[in-house]
């Protein structure tokens, strides 16, 4: 399970309560607010912009304010109260002390492509790529899971051919009604929760070639009225056909959970819609793991389908987290008799689970939504790499490609099992260049290395751990063109444009 990120806080100096004081009391109240540090963001939360409405009155010792967060689904959010009562009840003159919490309500980063999806702030794309591995199963509970935490979600079924929704929930009202004005689609209601799904438009299940499912999916999706919502799952069809790349290019999809089996065939069909996702620029933030294992009555844990392919979709993909999820008959059950386990058992352990999967969609979306764009790039004059993190406190730093090769740790390079590494890291030359970097997401590049064509994985995390190296100066054009392999034809070329050069710079007749 993933362990949940802890609200960071700075201590305060030996004379920090007679300095705050001293100072202005809102100027007092926000220097112990900025000792309060968003665990994901990476900054405090003066910085972050999540104060607002702050009043002090020093002859009351009233404070009160509100804090703005990125979603109402905050995982941290008693831990900031916590803090935030701590450390301003802490000054002298401060007698008590009111927090509200709020939600910012910023608009999806592109434009909706329909009225009907204006309010939505954030999609969340549940993929498998592969048919059987417990994706349903997935986006119900999680969608569930996200409600328990305060959000407003909806659930998308973007499978036309096998509508699994009708099946998983019972709402009350089982066929969706279209305004006969608006041409507006009703979704239908289930514990808290908007439904879109074919299998509620009356029609069973649709027998019909790709480019009608593609529109009917599309019109679908964007002709729902969904009304303000904080989440909407998209239950994603298997495979990566028109129906996947459709959703993609046309709705501002905002983040991915991708979801495989053990075994390593779903390895190889999900790393096709990883790969999809990334050429697409959304950022796969989760993977779950189902049917990973199960407790024995002896107290012993086993893997019936082995172990792996989580592990390898994290370290080959760059995917920040991994969450497995136990083989439980009430977990089948549930979904069978058409009450979510999430809904039907929330304080049960596999509820928890999902819980986890909830809450690292809120603070990788959250991420996602206050940082800038990660980016690295080869500067070929410098010799070095160049990395840009995004985000409050975001830097820019160096690194010399021999670094970023020789830490590789991918499977062909570490052996899974052991550890061990499968290469040696003196093998790679200091010279070594990248031929190609490109982006995976926000959260890792993929580097073709010179001459082999070697392409590595980097997560921006390890990058930022790497040894870093001064900004180098840049060489000379001559002298880098000197120091570099050059193939015949491009020698042939260096040559042509020296000697184009000496010809268009000789003086005229």
């Amino acid at each position: 399970r993933i362990r949940p990120a802890r609200v960071k806080h700075r201590t305060a100096g030996p004379g920090a309560a007679a300095t705050a004081a001293s100072a202005a009391p809102e100027a007092a109240v926000l220097e112990q607010l900025r000792r309060i540090e968003d665990p994901d963001l990476r900054a405090d939360i003066v910085e972050c912009g999540f104060v607002k409405e702050l009043q002090a009155d020093e002859e009351t010792g009233a404070v009160s304010f509100t804090l703005e967060l990125t979603t109402p689904a905050c995982p941290v959010k008693e831990e900031f109260r916590t803090l935030a009562e701590e450390y301003v009840g802490s000054l002298p003159w401060v007698t008590t002390v009111e927090i509200e919490f709020s939600a910012s309500s910023t608009a999806p980063p592109l434009p909706p492509p329909s009225a009907g999806l204006a309010k939505v702030k954030h999609i969340i794309a549940v993929s498998s790529c592969k048919g059987g591995v417990g994706k349903s199963t997935t986006a119900v509970n999680l969608a569930y899971s996200l409600v328990g935490m305060g959000a407003r979600v909806g659930i998308f079924d973007a499978d036309v051919y096998g509508p699994s929704l009708p099946t998983m929930i019972s709402p009350e009202q089982r066929v969706m009604e279209m305004d006969p004005e608006t041409r507006a689609i009703s979704p239908v209601e289930y514990e808290g929760v908007k439904v879109v799904s074919f299998g509620f438009a009356g029609q069973g299940s649709a027998i019909m070639r790709g480019p009608m499912v593609s529109g009917l999916v599309q019109q679908l999706l964007t002709t729902t009225d969904w009304g303000e919502l904080d989440y909407l799952v998209l239950d994603m069809p298997p495979g990566t056909g028109d129906i996947q790349l459709t959703l993609c290019q046309v709705v501002p999809i905002t983040a991915a959970v991708i979801v495989t089996t053990p075994q390593n065939l779903a390895f190889i069909d999900v790393a096709k819609g990883i790969r999809m996702f990334a050429k697409l620029r959304v950022p796969c933030v989760a993977v779950v793991e189902n049917m990973s294992f199960f407790d024995g009555d002896d107290g012993k844990r086993y893997y019936p389908f082995g172990k792996g392919s989580g592990d390898r979709i994290v370290s080959e993909f760059g995917v920040p987290n991994l969450v497995r999820m136990p083989i439980v008959p009430d977990l089948s059950a549930a979904g069978d008799g058409g009450k979510p386990l999430v809904v039907s058992d929330p304080a049960g352990l596999v509820a928890a689970s999902y819980q986890d999967v909830g809450a690292t969609v809120v603070r990788e979306v959250a991420k996602l939504r206050m940082a800038g764009s990660n980016s690295a790039e080869y500067d070929i004059a410098r010799r070095a790499i160049k990395v840009s993190m995004g985000g409050a406190g975001g830097e820019a730093f160096w690194l010399s490609p021999a670094e970023v090769r020789r830490n590789d740790t991918s499977a062909k390079s570490v052996d899974e099992w052991t550890g061990n590494p499968l290469f040696d890291p003196a093998s790679v030359p200091d010279d070594i260049e990248p031929e190609s970097i490109e982006m995976l997401g926000n959260y890792a590049v993929q580097i073709s290395w010179k001459p082999d064509g070697f392409s590595q994985v980097a997560p921006f995390e390890q990058l930022e751990s790497l040894d870093r190296i001064p900004e180098p100066a840049p060489k000379p054009r001559r002298a880098a063109a000197a120091d570099a392999d050059v193939d015949d034809d491009g020698a042939a070329r260096i040559l042509s444009d020296a000697a184009a050069s000496a010809i268009n710079n000789q003086p005229r007749a």
